[in-house]
């Protein structure tokens, strides 16, 4: 099957979904949350689209920000690709409060072909409202998180295999709730190397990759850290996979907020 703008842009967007959908479980307020990643971890990943190589994502945790005077994790994600017409360049932002766990803001940039919408969503989880760009307050949930707060804080709990877990955390109610699948552990080799693995399966209350007629599925580096490794994903005519091809990662508990 050839590779269209259309098909591209929506493999690149959902490579996003795929690495951000994910929710997890309510953080208790303290000090500061213990987390298994610091300041300066970098992750590369290949993109393929129905078998061919359409372009790379990358992950970064970009350090401790000051947000509303609040302490905050602050995230990216990049993933870019293109054919000879077509280029994908989309990327995205997430602060999470080091004390809470929640999150306080999600900035989207995309850029597909001529389509470059910029959408920056304001969350006050204390007044439990969110805002996008200068649209009304809406209603939020108790501890929101959002895409990508959503995926690191996933790589916080434990994941047993053979259970199933639900969480009503995305900072935008009606998606929810979001529901885990442990299904197994395995050994895998990708670019970056050889790794024991945990494999999740995402399911969101929509009717694409990740409904229950989706093939969504993610391998997790089964060590403390909890890296994405490997991600596949086949419904209907798209074919999805990312693979980690390059990772730094500093050494843990170097830059913990007090």
């Amino acid at each position: 099957m050839a590779v269209t703008p259309l098909l591209l842009a929506r493999a690149t967007t959902l490579a996003a979904a795929i690495l951000f959908a994910v929710a997890p479980p309510p953080a208790a307020a303290q000090k500061s949350v213990t987390v298994p990643w610091v300041s300066g971890e970098h992750l590369e990943y290949a993109l393929r689209f129905n078998g061919l190589s359409v372009g790379s994502g990358r992950m970064d945790v970009l350090g401790i920000d000051t947000l509303r005077g609040r302490r905050a994790w602050k995230l990216e994600f990049n993933i870019s690709g293109g054919i000879t017409f077509y280029k994908v360049n989309d990327s995205y932002e997430s602060w999470i409060d080091a004390e809470t766990g929640s999150s306080l803001r999600f900035i989207q940039r995309i850029s597909e072909g001529n389509y470059r919408p910029v959408r920056t969503f304001e969350i006050w989880p204390e007044r439990g409202v969110y805002q996008q760009n200068n649209k009304p307050e809406e209603k939020t949930v108790a501890q929101p998180l959002d895409d990508a707060s959503f995926f690191f804080f996933l790589r916080t709990i434990p994941l047993e295999v053979g259970k199933t877990y639900s969480f009503d955390r995305y900072f935008q109610p009606k998606a929810n709730p979001v529901v885990i699948r442990v299904l197994r552990k395995e050994h895998i080799r990708v670019p970056a190397g050889e790794f024991d693995a945990i494999v999740i399966q995402p399911i969101i209350k929509t009717s694409g990759l990740f409904s229950d007629n989706g093939m969504a599925e993610l391998w997790l580096s089964d060590d403390p850290r909890r890296i994405l490794l490997q991600l596949r994903s086949k419904f209907s005519v798209v074919n999805l996979s990312l693979t980690l091809k390059q990772m730094t990662l500093p050494p843990l508990n170097v830059d913990q907020p007090k």
